[in-house]
């Protein structure tokens, strides 16, 4: 079958199906406030009949294994997982009450998040630790997530970053409305800046989890992860504001390391930004390690728009423990090729991004 007729067969499938998701992948939100609506439910589609294999557009298909002695690290932006309760501090613009994820967008992320297996998994767009236990114990309960941190990052919609860990998590702290320097321009790309003037901050706050793995899994000494998990600002116009995030970031990494010395970092999450530009070659010029470095092709590309914005920075202690060649990207349903993002989404459609996972071992090889 041609692309082009897999595409309209997909289209005559959603055909008569509720609006999905209003998230627009690919074209840039005129303000920054309004950078990713909530999610509408979706009418479950009958699928059983159909070969949908074709909207795995990036990413592979099969997991690696994972080899003895390993812990997986992974990181995966959930796209809007609000719970079912509103909260009473959002309202207007963001209010929550009709933005219950979808039942059919939970059961297709927790099949990803059990196909990946990761022992320690950092999350984006949550709406509370109350939401992500909600979707733990209704999904994911036998998965071993005992360990779960969750805080407020400062964002007016009210999503922040998450771990949820099979080992002990130490340390949980961040940095809302912490001051990098300077002030928002008047514009946001053609339009005004609803920020003009203000102080730049983070728009959400990188979360810092310390993470300890146990002697008894790793057979010898206990193992330290100082995870860093970002979502920076996304937008095309955004681009100075996540200059400043990653700037301000070195900063609290650099003083970090300095009172921690020899600790294996690694800062993960959603970069709203590819390598090659400057909000990531900030960190990449700071001697942190992209695990996708030496790799390119459709199989590491992370989001629907076909960018690679998802990643895995790692220090030169943590890039020691780290198997490079064991990184991968778990392809999962997304829109056709060539369809619209108002289209509703497809059969199995988790997000609009796409887990990204690395093994290491867990043990001190040295920096």
């Amino acid at each position: 079958m041609s692309p082009m007729l897999r595409v309209l067969l997909t289209m005559l499938l959603l055909l008569g199906a509720a609006c999905g998701e209003r998230q627009q992948p690919t074209v840039e939100s005129p303000s920054p406030r309004a950078e990713h609506p909530a999610a509408q439910p979706d009418d479950a589609i009958d699928s059983q009949n159909t070969d949908l294999s074709f909207l795995i557009r990036s990413g592979v298909q099969e997991v690696p294994d994972k080899r003895p002695g390993t812990i997986r690290l992974c990181t995966y932006n959930l796209e809007n997982l609000f719970d079912e309760v509103d909260d009473p501090t959002l309202s207007g613009r963001n209010e929550d009450i009709d933005d219950a994820i979808p039942e059919e967008r939970r059961e297709a992320l927790a099949e990803a998040i059990r196909r990946i297996d990761a022992d320690i998994l950092c999350v984006q767009e949550v709406e509370s630790e109350d939401a992500l236990r909600w979707f733990v114990d209704g999904y994911l309960a036998d998965m071993g997530y005992a360990h779960i941190a969750s805080v407020d990052a400062g964002d007016a919609r009210g999503i922040e970053q998450a771990v949820l860990s099979r080992f002990p998590i130490v340390r949980v702290q961040n940095w809302p409305a912490k001051l990098l320097g300077g002030v928002h321009p008047a514009k946001w790309g053609d339009a005004d800046n609803w920020y003009a003037g203000e102080p730049i901050t983070f728009h959400r706050s990188p979360l810092l989890v310390e993470v300890e793995v146990p002697a008894e899994a790793t057979g010898s000494a206990p193992y330290r992860l100082s995870l860093f998990v970002v979502h920076h600002k996304s937008g095309r116009p955004g681009a100075y504001w996540r200059e400043a995030e990653a700037c301000g970031l070195v900063e609290i990494v650099r003083a970090y390391e300095q009172e921690h010395p020899g600790a294996n970092i690694a800062i993960l999450g959603d970069f709203n930004a590819q390598a090659d530009e400057m909000s990531v070659r900030i960190y990449l010029d700071a001697g942190f390690s992209d695990v996708f470095a030496n790799r390119s092709g459709r199989e590491i590309l992370t989001h629907a728009s076909d960018r690679r914005i998802d990643l895995i920075l790692v220090n030169d202690a943590l890039r020691n423990e780290v198997l490079m060649d064991r990184a991968f990207v778990l392809g999962t349903n997304q829109r056709p090729a060539g369809s619209n993002w108002r289209d509703p989404p497809p059969p199995g459609y988790a997000s609009d991004h796409q887990p990204v996972c690395v093994d290491l071992v867990p043990l001190d090889r040295g920096g």
